[in-house]
C-alpha cells in the first residue's frame, strides 16, 4: 500500500527495504530492531530521526539509542493517557530516549514536562499541515475521485476502519457495520486488514449492500475525499488531524485520541463502537465553527525541524 505515497509525493526509494511484515508486536518489534541496528552500525549517522508512534518508530530509536546514537523524535509528546493502546506505550518509550523532541502542539509541550522532560524540546508545528499544504491543490488538479465515483461535494460521509481494536473484536465489528449500513451515501476505503475480518466475520456481504465499498486509495484521492466529504468516520489518528485541518466535522470510533486537540476544539467526538452514538453523531453532530482555532502549525514544521537539526549536528561538531 504504500508504492503510491512514495509515487504520488515524490520521495525516493529507501536505500533499504527492512522486509518486516505484519506479525505479533513482540515479534515485529524484535526483527526491525536487528535489521535496523545492523544498518545502524553500517551507515554509522549522526542523528536517527524517528516518526510518530508505531513498532518501527520504537524499534528505530532503541537501535539508534543503545548504539549511542543521538534520537530525534518528530510528533513528540502525544497522549492518549490510554495505556491499553500499543501506540501510547510506544509514544512514551520513544520519548523518554530521545534526545531532541519536536512536537506538534502547545499541548504535547506540556505533556513532556509533565513527565519531567524539558532539555531538547521543540515546538515545531506538524508535518501533517505541510504535506497538505503543499498537496492540496496538486491533489485537487489531478484527482478525479469525485467524478468515478458519481460524488458530489458535501452530500458523501467518508469513513475508515483499519485499527486492531475495532477490525479484531467481532462485537465492535459489527457494531460499527450495523451503524454504516444505516447510513446514506456512505464511501468507504477499506483496507485490506479490514477486509479481511468482515469477511471472516460474515459480514461484508451486509456492508456492500448500502456502502460504496472501493480499495484503498493514494494519498491525493484521500485528501480530495476528505476536504468534500460532510462528514468523516474513523479510527484513524492521521484522518482526524486532516479533517481538523480541512474543518471536516469527524466522528472517531474510539474512546480516546492523542490528538486532544481536535475534540477540544468541538471538530471530533469520540464515539467508540457504540451504534447509537456513531448514528446520533452522523445526524446531528455539528461543530461550532466559530470555535475554530488552528493549532496544528503554519505548514513550515518541516523547515523548523531541519534548521534544528543542522543548528545542533554543527554546534556538535559532527556536521561538515
Amino acid at each position: 500500500m504504500d508504492k503510491i505515497f512514495f509515487e504520488q509525493l515524490g520521495i525516493p526509494e529507501p536505500d533499504y527495504h527492512l522486509g518486516v511484515g505484519s506479525g505479533n508486536q513482540g515479534w515485529q518489534t524484535g526483527e526491525m530492531l536487528k535489521r535496523i541496528e545492523n544498518v545502524l552500525i553500517k551507515e554509522k549517522p549522526d542523528v536517527v530521526s524517528v516518526f510518530g508512534d508505531t513498532n518501527s518508530t520504537l524499534a528505530g530509536a532503541l537501535a539508534a539509542v543503545k548504539l549511542h546514537i543521538p534520537v530525534a523524535h518528530i510528533e513528540a509528546g502525544l497522549r492518549s493517557f490510554d495505556r491499553r493502546m500499543p501506540e501510547e506505550i510506544n509514544r512514551i518509550l520513544v520519548d523518554h530516549c530521545s534526545d531532541i523532541l519536536f512536537c506538534p502542539t502547545k499541548v504535547a509541550v506540556q505533556n513532556l514536562r509533565r513527565e519531567g522532560i524539558e532539555k531538547g524540546v521543540y515546538l515545531t508545528g506538524d508535518v501533517m499541515v505541510d504535506a497538505i499544504y503543499q498537496n492540496i491543490e496538486v491533489a485537487e488538479s489531478k484527482s478525479k475521485i469525485l467524478e468515478e465515483l458519481g460524488l458530489k461535494k458535501k452530500n458523501y460521509v467518508l469513513a475508515t476502519v483499519h485499527r486492531a481494536e475495532n477490525t479484531d473484536d467481532l462485537d465492535r465489528l459489527r457494531n460499527i457495520v450495523e451503524a454504516f449500513v444505516e447510513i446514506n451515501d456512505l464511501v468507504f476505503p477499506c483496507h485490506p486488514r479490514t477486509e479481511k475480518f468482515l469477511k471472516k466475520y460474515g459480514l461484508w456481504s451486509d456492508l456492500k449492500k448500502n456502502t460504496a465499498l472501493i480499495k484503498p486509495v493514494g494519498y491525493l484521492d484521500m485528501l480530495v475525499l476528505e476536504k468534500y466529504a460532510k462528514k468523516i468516520i474513523t479510527d484513524s489518528g492521521g484522518v482526524q488531524k486532516e479533517a481538523y485541518i480541512m474543518k471536516v466535522p469527524c466522528i472517531t470510533l474510539r474512546e480516546s485520541t492523542e490528538w486532544v486537540e481536535t475534540v477540544e476544539d468541538g471538530w471530533n467526538i469520540l464515539v467508540g463502537a457504540d451504534k447509537l452514538k456513531i448514528k446520533w453523531a452522523i445526524k446531528d453532530f455539528n461543530p461550532n465553527t466559530r470555535n475554530y482555532e488552528h493549532k496544528f502549525g503554519d505548514g513550515k514544521a518541516s523547515e523548523r525541524i531541519s534548521r534544528t537539526i543542522l543548528a545542533l549536528s554543527h554546534k556538535n561538531g559532527v556536521c561538515e
